[in-house]
């Protein structure tokens, strides 16, 4: 094995671009299959010494900003540039997507295609950034379906939705403890704990302990004014294309009280009654 795995895969990517791949004329006789390091450099914006030395094992650690770039310039899709992000020991950035909290078209149609389960995309601070319809039914007893925090600790309507609050509410703080730490910097994370401290005891209290959580797979209790309780198991997905993003699907076992509880709130997901009070979020384009 190597002792220089980030500048073999470097040379080998570069090997596999050719000049006119990138838009520039295959000047003069090459030695070397694919570009040369100074035209990687250029593409780069990185020095050309640099780049040099990064494949001859002599700079180990670029920045991840330096990753990025020599992955755009080596035409690398996600899944290499993660890999070279691991080789060179750097935290890869959020994507565009992630990072104006937008949720991609497809990704929309595939939630939209669950009819019979309530599924729903948030970001790192729990922000709903999309849902369908039968998980705007399943939330219509709040005022907005935009925080799951905020729709926990600052809604009158999350003690008696949730009727395991204080699991719930443990939950929820162990989640955006979790982003914390991936995200430390996060804007839009530090301005909702910020708010969230300055108007829930409860939330400051158990912020205080530290305790982390991430997403995976709990049940879930509520109670619904309309179709009464529900008893449901929810899995959470990362969205690979936008780190941050999950993708939450609710899921009621076949032929249980609960199931059909979502066919009935299912059935009535189009009616006026189930009108949800969404708003953009300060951070969210318009465009969103």
């Amino acid at each position: 094995m190597s002792d220089n795995p980030l500048g073999d895969f470097l040379r080998a990517r570069r090997a596999a671009v050719r000049p006119g791949d990138v838009g520039m004329a295959p000047h003069g006789m090459r030695r070397v299959a694919g570009l040369r390091r100074e035209e990687v450099a250029v593409l780069a914006g990185v020095n050309a010494d640099y780049y040099t030395r990064l494949e001859q094992g002599r700079e180990r650690r670029p920045s991840a900003q330096v990753v990025e770039a020599l992955g755009r310039a080596l035409l690398m899709d996600a899944d290499t540039v993660a890999h070279l992000h691991r080789l060179a020991g750097s935290v890869p950035g959020r994507s565009d997507l992630a990072a104006a909290g937008r949720v991609s078209p497809a990704l929309r149609a595939l939630i939209d295609g669950y009819g019979d389960t309530p599924a729903f995309i948030t970001g790192p601070a729990l922000d709903v950034l999309a849902a369908n319809a039968l998980a705007e039914a399943l939330y219509s007893p709040f005022e907005r379906v935009d925080n799951l925090a905020e729709m926990v600790f600052l809604d009158p309507a999350g003690r008696r939705f949730h009727t395991r609050w204080d699991r719930t509410a443990e939950a929820v703080v162990g989640h955006l403890r979790e982003a914390e730490g991936r995200d430390p910097a996060n804007p839009r994370l530090r301005a909702l704990v910020n708010g969230l401290s300055g108007h829930s005891a409860d939330f400051a209290r158990l912020w205080n302990t530290h305790t982390v959580r991430g997403k995976a797979r709990a049940a879930k209790h509520f109670l619904h004014p309309r179709v009464g309780n529900l008893h449901l198991t929810y899995h959470a997905f990362d969205v690979r294309e936008a780190p941050g993003q999950q993708l939450i699907v609710y899921h009621a076992d076949p032929g249980s009280p609960s199931a059909e509880a979502l066919r009935l709130l299912a059935r009535s997901a189009d009616s006026p009654a189930w009108t949800v009070c969404t708003r953009r979020l300060p951070w969210q384009p318009e465009t969103a």
